[in-house]
């Protein structure tokens, strides 16, 4: 996989109202160049045309910003003075927001069932969308071709906003109908949106690659669902991420896991705000902005820390003193990360989603199973069914993973080669809502009447269970044993749903005496069954013995686990595989706290060190050395039974321990 990514990377903006008039006074470009070199920046983003519709090089079209003074080519004087300094500078551009053609130019917004804007409404702050379908394509491609002339060759350009835009403008319905779609069926409309999308990112693309071949060419915004369409358009991924920005701590390390199955480069995106984009004033904690980057380290991905400049032109001192201090210590992690490959057992699989949203609603399955498997230290990616499964020994189907006769057919062929099935909820279950797979072992009897149910787990998987039963706060199957597979967990049921009618105490109802004859979950062979969306329970409610029976549902399906560290279930463990003259396992231990501080926020502001943490990790052969980086302090280690042990002496926010072969 060729390397076009750096790893310390800046994305600035420069979204820059036309009512500002003193753009770029404040701006040295010789000053701006060092001042990142200085906070060991290898490659910066900067910007052509902003949202406001605004360009920033000196060209005569009437979009050029009205603060900038004659003369004044931003754009090229940061691209120039960041070349001299040995940095990669990629061009931004915005394509769907667009402030300047949509005040001259109103037809070419995207519209609305009901005619109105899509977008910001007529008293609204904000932006308004443009429609892909109306002349605005072309005035796009004109902007972009003279960035592409003026500043051949490119390193990159950046297209930001990019989603699939459901228009009836004039222009949109008439290519509809050309197309012999019915602007009158949604289906239509959105496979229409999608369409329209890919062809103008396959334009785009075509027109940067033939002015610069080398050059990178990303186009954010898209739903990292849209991968398998869009990756042929596509130099590598971006995984925009802004913990405090709405993202959440979990949306980057769920998405990179199957980011990185696509065989791009990929890198992570984060920013220096304390919230969102355009925070002025809001600079977040070291703390925080060290969590970030490391965990983008861990799995392997380039780092990008987002910034927004100024409108004069003057970089933020405290900014870039907070940029260099975690860059610096990027840098000198590199010689673990870079080019480092993730080692992992388990293939889980993403949950049905909505294809169109750009962020899934924090708190689902796919949430709840990412942040069970960090907690329980287990090494996986996140796949579909486009997958190739043939690497992992595990393959996880949470909660409502559509299971067609073609995927039915690859996890027949897995189960066959010796690997381990975990299913939950509807999984696996066709319309009729019985198994696709005879190899579960089970028979459905439909929905369970309770909304609250419980469980009693049995000998099995009881290990560290509290002696009782268990709260399930989600609806799940009636499920039923077949004949020859073993019940590990049974359902216990209340003495009545709580409804208006019939209620007792302050909460659910309390069980009855017995277990039913359901099944919570069935093992047959190297397949359990669970019969309740447990990832989505616990991505909700966060009930340990959720996580408990799934644990112990691994371990009897996958005794072998890669990697074990007797930590905090906050401690986040990533493995990687370093080739080279003196191949290596890299072993990433994260120990940063997360806490909700607001009711919108988490936030990492200290870094609290971990002492003695045990580690065991399977290795093929005894390897010649165990060191911790970038220290290079040399660790103490025995090997016994294919396992590398030994006690990792401290781990302060983020720690790397290299086996070497």
């Amino acid at each position: 996989m060729p390397l076009t990514l750096r790893q310390r990377q800046i994305h600035l903006d420069f979204h820059t109202s036309p009512y500002i008039l003193d753009v770029g006074v404040d701006f040295d470009a010789r000053a701006f160049a060092q001042q990142m070199k200085h906070a060991h920046v290898n490659s910066v983003t900067v910007f052509a045309k902003c949202h406001h519709g605004q360009l920033y090089y000196d060209t005569s079209h009437p979009a050029r910003h009205p603060g900038l003074k004659k003369g004044l080519d931003l754009t090229g004087e940061q691209v120039a003075a960041l070349h001299a300094e040995g940095i990669r500078a990629p061009i931004y551009i915005s394509v769907l927001l667009d402030e300047y053609a949509a005040n001259t130019h109103p037809e070419w917004i995207a519209r609305n069932e009901d005619g109105s804007n899509v977008g910001a409404k007529p008293l609204q702050a904000g932006w308004r969308v443009m429609d892909m379908t109306s002349p605005y394509q072309d005035c796009l491609a004109e902007q972009t071709a003279e960035v592409l002339a003026r500043y051949k060759p490119v390193d990159g350009i950046f297209f930001d906003i990019c989603m699939d835009i459901l228009s009836l403008s004039k222009y949109a319905i008439a290519a509809m109908l050309k197309k012999g779609y019915n602007p009158e069926n949604m289906d239509d409309r959105k496979r229409f949106a999608h369409e329209v999308t890919l062809a103008y990112m396959k334009r785009f693309y075509k027109l940067v690659k033939a002015s610069a071949p080398k050059a990178t060419v990303y186009f954010n915004s898209r739903p990292l669902t849209a991968l398998p369409d869009d990756i042929q358009y596509l130099t590598h991924v971006e995984i925009e991420a802004l913990p405090t920005g709405g993202w959440g701590y979990m949306y980057f390390p769920k998405n990179v896991r199957y980011a990185r199955t696509f065989d791009k480069p990929y890198m992570g995106m984060t920013a220096r705000f304390h919230k969102s984009w355009a925070d002025f004033g809001g600079l977040k904690p070291f703390a925080a902005l060290k969590y970030e980057v490391c965990q983008m380290l861990a799995h392997g991905a380039q780092c990008s820390i987002g910034d927004q400049l100024h409108p004069r032109g003057r970089l933020d001192e405290a900014a870039y003193d907070l940029i260099g201090s975690v860059y610096a210590y990027a840098e000198a992690c590199e010689p673990w990360t870079q080019d480092a490959q993730p080692v992992t057992q388990i293939g889980l699989f993403m949950a049905d989603v909505d294809p169109t949203a750009y962020r899934e609603e924090p708190g689902g399955t796919n949430d709840g199973a990412t942040r069970m498997l960090t907690q329980l230290k287990h090494q996986f990616d996140v796949v579909t069914a486009q997958s190739d499964l043939s690497a992992y020994e595990l393959l996880i189907l949470p909660d409502s993973v559509t299971v067609d006769e073609t995927l039915a057919q690859k996890l027949r062929d897995f189960l066959a080669q010796g690997g381990s099935l975990l299913l939950s909820g509807r999984s696996g279950l066709g319309v009729d809502q019985q198994p696709v797979l005879p190899e579960m072992g089970v028979q459905v009897e439909g929905d369970s009447p309770y909304k609250t149910t419980y469980l009693r787990f049995g000998t099995a998987v009881g290990a560290n269970v509290p002696k009782t039963d268990h709260v399930m706060y989600e609806r799940g199957l009636r499920m039923l044993a077949s004949e020859g597979a073993e019940v590990l967990a049974k359902v216990v049921e209340p003495y009545f749903d709580r409804n208006y009618q019939h209620f007792s105490s302050h909460a659910q109802t309390p069980p009855v005496k017995n277990a039913s004859e359901y099944a919570a979950a069935v093992r047959c062979g190297n397949v359990i069954t669970i019969a309740y969306p447990i990832f989505k329970a616990y991505g909700t409610h966060a009930n340990l013995p959720y996580r408990l029976l799934v644990q112990n549902c691994i371990d009897l399906l996958m005794p072998h686990k890669l990697v074990d560290v007797t930590a905090p279930s906050t401690m986040e463990v990533t493995v990687m595989h370093k080739r080279g003259r003196k191949p290596a396992t890299v072993v990433h231990l994260l120990q940063f706290v997360a806490e909700r501080r607001t009711d919108v926020l988490d936030l990492v502001e200290d870094i609290v060190p971990v002492y003695n943490v045990p580690m065991s990790v399977r290795a093929g052969d005894a390897p010649s050395q165990v060191y911790l980086a970038p220290s290079g302090e040399m660790v103490d280690f025995e090997y016994a039974d294919g396992c590398v042990n030994l006690i990792v002496p401290s781990v302060e926010g983020h720690q790397m321990v290299v086996i070497e072969s």
